[in-house]
């Protein structure tokens, strides 16, 4: 179809940047890291009320393995909420410790905004809710029947929400996630493998200062795994050691040592052949006992004829807008690997335009606001 007759009301909807920007404020600074389940919890009840004040049915689904709740939104629809219609699936944990804040404040800088979380993924994630927030006044009906799931542990891999996304997804025709916008503003259409392992070395202690040599040290040990592990990236699979924890007195040789690793790939193939390396380490010290144990696992999403149609919609839609999407396949993982692999046509990086995602310099484009909430509103309105 030709983009300039590519026409929906939808896509001229009058959507206002300051009032984006004002609605969006409380939530970056509502601070809501992972494995602080009030904070997240009390996230989750801001997006819920947002959601409610717009007449969506709201199930706030208690949270487990010591996690937040989630956050299950139904707009009313004549099909019935039941129906297959499209899922927005979007978390609101972040990685950012609570105080964050404090050192990176909500700031407007020039073209900019800068907050903790405001990109990965508050600032998608809100743009989704006035997407829809500007389709009911203006009256327009849906053709499908729309829901937000919105979840609290995407973060450190969905450990405890996987079931529940699998679940709502198997009951959607599509799935748009509106996580951040690739850098050149792209989406998209697949998203790589990526395997968590946890790893403990225990040694035997001693005085550290009195007895040095009658000790093996756990922490010595790892810090030899670490580099064997990280020497094994390759261009088909990464090996990264991102959270290390050992020794309690700095006068005893360390007892223990815990070590987090993340490995990725672009092929199921490759993370598999990753995975078995990894459980096959071995320590290097006979004294110093080495346990790897797999973690939690996504699995790799590749484009299929459906989500390149989904995409080939979106673009047409972004194109008649005023802009154009490029897609790829992206390594950082979301959850929409866990539908993609389903089999159901999944769209994402619909979010934000912007950069710095889980760094101090986090922020999003404001002038990508108002062309993704568009862009949303016309999926939204135009997907059957």
């Amino acid at each position: 179809m030709d983009a300039a007759a590519f026409r929906h009301p939808a896509l001229d909807l009058p959507f206002d940047t300051e009032a984006i920007l004002a609605g969006l404020r409380p939530w970056v600074e509502c601070e809501s890291p992972t494995f602080d389940t009030a904070a997240v919890n009390a996230m989750m009840a801001l997006a819920a009320r947002d959601l409610a004040l717009l007449g969506a049915r709201i199930e706030r689904i208690p949270g487990r393995m010591g996690f937040g709740d989630c956050i299950r939104a139904r707009f009313p629809h004549p099909s019935g909420e039941a129906a297959p219609g499209i899922l927005v699936l979007a978390h609101l944990d972040t990685v950012h410790p609570v105080g964050t804040l404090a050192k990176m404040p909500w700031r407007r800088d020039g073209g900019l905004v800068r907050g903790p979380g405001v990109f990965d993924m508050k600032g998608g994630t809100f743009l989704a809710v006035e997407a829809m927030r500007r389709i009911g006044a203006a009256g327009i009906a849906t053709p499908l029947p729309v829901t937000f799931l919105l979840t609290s542990d995407e973060e450190v891999g969905s450990p405890s929400t996987r079931d529940l996304i699998e679940a709502e997804a198997a009951r959607a025709s599509f799935v748009l996630v509106p996580e951040p916008a690739r850098p050149d503003g792209g989406v998209v259409t697949g998203r790589y493998a990526i395997a968590r392992f946890n790893l403990r070395t225990t040694g035997r202690p001693s005085h550290a200062g009195a007895t040095l040599g009658e000790g093996r040290s756990a922490i010595r040990e790892m810090c030899r795994q670490v580099l064997a592990i990280e020497a094994m990236t390759t261009e088909d699979c990464t090996f990264s050691a991102g959270v290390i924890r050992g020794g309690q007195w700095v006068n005893c040789v360390a007892t223990h040592c815990d070590l987090e690793v993340l490995s990725m790939a672009k092929r199921q193939a490759d993370l598999d052949a990753g995975v078995a390396r990894m459980l096959a380490l071995a320590s290097s010290n006979p004294d110093v006992a080495l346990e790897v144990t797999r973690g939690v696992t996504r699995p790799v999403w590749e484009a299929d004829e459906q989500v390149m149609s989904l995409y080939g919609h979106a673009r047409r839609l972004a194109q008649t807008i005023g802009f154009d999407i490029n897609h790829q396949s992206s390594g950082g993982g979301s959850d929409g690997n866990f539908t993609g692999a389903m089999g159901v046509p999944t769209l994402d990086g619909l979010g934000v335009g912007g950069a710095g995602a889980h760094t101090l310099e986090e922020h999003i484009t404001i002038g990508s606001l108002v062309p993704r909430a568009r862009l949303l509103a016309g999926l939204f309105a135009t997907l059957e």
